[in-house]
């Protein structure tokens, strides 16, 4: 079963990475501008956030290799259509695709390995989880470097989109493997919670992705406009409605409100980084993309050895690691800004992306046990499902954000890239203000969740409360 679904897991990170890394070729060879580059990007993971926890919810009711199938099909699906995309509007329609499919099979993974495994298996299969999180981070910008640099019969970018296909064909061959789980009748998923939350965040990612091209016109104002009314009726009407898609306690608890904005503004700050790092190296200092790739290298490589020393570190000085962590990525994001000018000082630059690879792995490997440590009662469980929602859709308007930073009028490509890096330390400093508020309660237990993480800041945790359906034999 394993490999079935961490095939899965493998294919929806690399995602993330092969697009960034093919950035510059894709707004090439479309004739894009910026703005529909990121949602490129953000897209993806747009309709990915928005689906995690209703996803969930559908793997319960009818049965998680069903859903498991569903979710690969459709990305699979998006996968091919984004390959053949005419124009822009139709890849930015794939990626959504895309995402909704990876939104679809994450939570199916995390509870078909919990509900499969016995529970002397479960470190050994999160030990092989966690490294396909980790590999597929350090693989996809470097395969989609190698595939771009081929320029594969000709097709540019295109063959970029094609990666995943191969795996995803082989999760879906050998999802026959999986257990039967018995869905649970009567479950219902909270509808309108999901159209209210992807709406709102549609609405608020659209006009920032797209309104400086556009001169900011009256559109874009009226879809801040339509995100505030969504989100804004999200929040009020949750108490009210049966089976909401997070518990009302969420709201009045001060914990779990700090810690979901304590996700969600570190992850402002984390695609963003490895998208600019691309866009910049290769279209204003004039790397290849796979050149481009091997100078992000040590960022991925040292990410992984960060995450090995997180729980070491947790236990020995608790949430300081992550204000020290977040203060560290500020300071890699400073240090970069003048020295990516020249070739020295992108030479100097690699042991620099290298402490904030470290700092990055540390930080993603330790928050969600920090944060739902702080988190009881009835909140616990929704908050576990709220934190990679929150992750999904910080990356999505952070891409958006850093966008607006990069083409900002500036005297020249260096000077961008300065807003750019100055729009980053103020995102991960914010993070590290609002961590020193994190405090650990004596005698308390920490929730434990799995980890899940990639340069994007994908990090999808099992939820603790879930009860577990018994396999049809």
């Amino acid at each position: 079963m394993l490999p079935v679904v961490l095939s899965a897991t493998f294919v929806q990170l690399l995602n993330v990475t092969v697009a960034q890394v093919a950035a510059p070729a894709i707004q090439a060879g479309l004739g894009a501008g910026p703005g529909a580059v990121q949602l490129v990007l953000a897209g993806y993971t747009l309709t990915y956030a928005c689906l995690l926890i209703p996803a969930a919810r559908l793997g319960d009711r009818y049965g998680y290799r069903r859903l498991f199938v569903t979710g690969t099909v459709v990305f699979t699906a998006g996968s091919v259509a984004g390959a053949c995309a005419p124009d822009a509007a139709s890849l930015i329609t794939a990626r959504l695709v895309q995402g909704a499919g990876s939104g679809l099979v994450a939570p199916q993974v995390l509870s078909l390995i919990q509900a499969a495994t016995p529970a002397t298996g479960r470190p050994r299969a999160l030990g092989l989880y966690g490294a396909t999180m980790a590999v597929a981070s350090l693989a996809g910008p470097l395969l989609g470097g190698l595939v771009l640099s081929a320029d594969l019969f000709g097709l540019g970018w295109r063959p970029v989109m094609l990666l995943t296909v191969p795996v995803a064909l082989a999760s879906l061959a050998g999802a026959t493997a999986l257990p039967r789980t018995r869905g649970t009748a009567g479950l219902r998923v909270d509808k309108l919670g999901a159209l209210l939350v992807t709406v709102g965040a549609g609405a608020l990612v659209l006009p920032l992705a797209l309104g400086r091209e556009a001169g900011w016109p009256w559109w874009t104002w009226a879809g801040f406009a339509v995100a505030v009314a969504a989100l804004g009726h999200f929040v009020h009407s949750l108490p009210h409605r049966p089976d909401p898609l997070i518990h009302p306690a969420v709201l009045r608890d001060r914990s779990a409100r700090r810690g979901t904005l304590l996700v969600f503004v570190f992850n402002t700050g984390v695609p963003s980084f490895t998208y600019l790092l691309f866009l910049h190296l290769q279209s204003a200092v004039g790397y290849s993309a796979l050149a481009a790739a091997l100078t992000s290298a040590p960022f991925a490589a040292a990410a992984v050895l960060g995450s090995r020393a997180a729980p070491a570190l947790t236990r020995r000085h608790g949430p300081t690691v992550l204000s020290v962590a977040s203060l560290t990525l500020a300071g890699m994001c400073l240090t970069l800004a003048p020295l990516i000018g020249s070739a020295a000082g992108r030479q100097a630059a690699l042991p620099v992306l290298a402490l904030g690879g470290a700092a990055f792995g540390a930080f993603t490997a330790s928050v969600f046990t920090l944060v739902l440590a702080e988190v009881h009662g009835p909140a616990a469980g929704s908050v576990s499902g709220l934190l990679p929602t929150a992750q999904q859709l910080g990356g999505s308007i952070g891409v958006t954000a850093a966008g607006l930073a990069y083409y900002a009028p500036a005297a020249d490509a260096g000077t961008a890239f300065r807003h750019a890096m100055l729009y980053q330390a103020a995102a991960f400093t914010v993070t590290a203000l609002i961590s020193l508020r994190l405090r650990e309660r004596p005698g308390t237990e920490p929730v434990h969740v799995r980890p899940d993480s990639n340069l994007a800041g994908d990090r999808t945790a099992h939820v603790p409360h879930r009860r577990h359906k018994k396999l049809r034999r």
